[in-house]
């Protein structure tokens, strides 16, 4: 038997639909990324851009699902910017732990400065563009020390988490992007929190999951 739906019961419908996350970050958001799938199912579909399986392997290489550093993400969202099953309707958005690795020698930074404040502007041209819903995740810190002891192949420094902190905090604020502060609530566990040199223990991953998860859940009753 055939039957209309009245507006208001279409509209409790679409609202009660998952929303499409693409979650495009670096190690840090694959790890936790595994749990947000727990805490997010029945509301949001997440989709990153490759294998996420893969890019665990060895969370300093960026290769698929690991977004990889500001370079890497905006020549992604390039080869992705007229591709019109690209339209996710949020995407989660971190760089910054691959743009401030410094060789071990030379101390050379990979992403200098004025190149990552560019970058990130114009990765929020091209959503913005797009039509894309964008939200930062701030990056997370290290311990020099401990960051020197357990990584050999590069260094990273907390003066240039803070400094690329500022820079995406300027920029997206400016253009008033939602941000998703990961950085100082994964400071609130302590020296504790890391596994190795930059990654975090379960119990911290989890807690990071859950933290962002409320975020997007408050984000979808207010949006959508």
């Amino acid at each position: 038997m055939l039957f209309a739906l009245s507006a208001t019961t279409f509209s409790a419908f679409r609202i009660d639909q998952p929303l499409k996350l693409f979650v495009l970050g670096d190690s840090i958001s694959l790890q936790y990324g595994v749990y947000l799938e727990k805490y997010l199912k029945g509301l949001f579909i997440i989709d990153r851009k490759g294998s996420q399986e893969k890019a665990l392997q060895n969370l300093d290489v960026p290769i698929d699902a690991n977004g990889g550093d500001s370079k890497m993400v905006l020549d992604y969202l390039r080869t992705r910017e007229n591709d019109p099953k690209f339209q996710p309707d949020v995407l989660l958005l971190n760089c910054g732990m691959h743009d401030v690795k410094r060789h071990p020698i030379s101390k050379e930074i990979a992403i200098d400065s004025a190149t990552y404040r560019q970058n990130l502007e114009n990765i929020y041209q091209l959503l913005s563009k797009k039509g894309i819903p964008t939200i930062w995740v701030r990056t997370t810190g290290v311990i020099d020390s401990l960051h020197a002891a357990k990584s050999k192949a590069f260094d990273r420094y907390q003066k240039d988490v803070d400094d690329y902190n500022v820079i995406a905090d300027q920029v997206f604020t400016r253009h008033k992007v939602p941000i998703i502060d990961l950085y100082n609530f994964t400071k609130e566990f302590g020296d504790g929190r890391y596994a190795d040199h930059a990654h975090f223990t379960p119990k911290v991953i989890d807690a990071q999951a859950i933290f962002i998860a409320d975020y997007l859940k408050n984000w979808k009753s207010r949006h959508h």
